[in-house]
């Protein structure tokens, strides 16, 4: 994760825009219940993250659902009236094809990196610029085998009883 965020402040370094990352091992909770798609759950979660509070409207998620192993890409209308749906859903399919590999880490640093090029075009850096928004990668929610081992280690309640 450490290598991401560097990738993500490198980024920011050449552009105005705000590049947030977020991972999620699996729908669970509400949006299971609700038969949300990963982009649904990519923009209710761009909104959650604040990512569209930015200076210049130039914020940009990358999400990541684990499970499924689906990137979606969600833009600030700043940047997507600029760049367009068909260029963020080739580096979506890219990435994607990075992480059938099993090559997680290198397939989201190339991702950031496809993203920066879009960015630095439309919104080149003029001056100093700061940071919105965390670089660190937001992780969302337990994996299965988080929530596994949290349930297991939980200690018995002798005071519980069932019948």
């Amino acid at each position: 994760m450490k290598a991401i965020e560097k990738a993500i402040s490198a980024s920011e370094s050449e552009h105005h825009g705000e590049i947030r990352f977020a991972i999620e091992g699996a729908l669970d909770g509400e949006p299971l219940f609700k038969g949300q798609s990963s982009r649904e759950r990519a923009v209710d979660v761009f909104s959650q993250l604040r990512v569209w509070d930015t200076r210049h409207n130039a914020g940009l998620l990358i999400y990541l659902l684990l499970a499924d192993r689906t990137v979606e890409i969600v833009a600030d209308r700043g940047i997507h009236d600029r760049v367009g749906t068909k260029k963020w859903e080739k580096i979506c399919k890219s990435m994607e094809t990075a992480f059938k590999q099993s090559n997680f880490e290198g397939g989201v640093i190339a991702g950031v990196q496809a993203v920066t090029q879009h960015l630095k075009a439309h919104f080149p850096v003029h001056g100093a610029d700061r940071n919105e928004l965390p670089d660190k990668p937001a992780i969302l929610s337990r994996t299965v085998q988080q929530y596994r081992e949290a349930h297991d280690q939980r200690p018995a309640n002798p005071d519980l009883h069932f019948n």
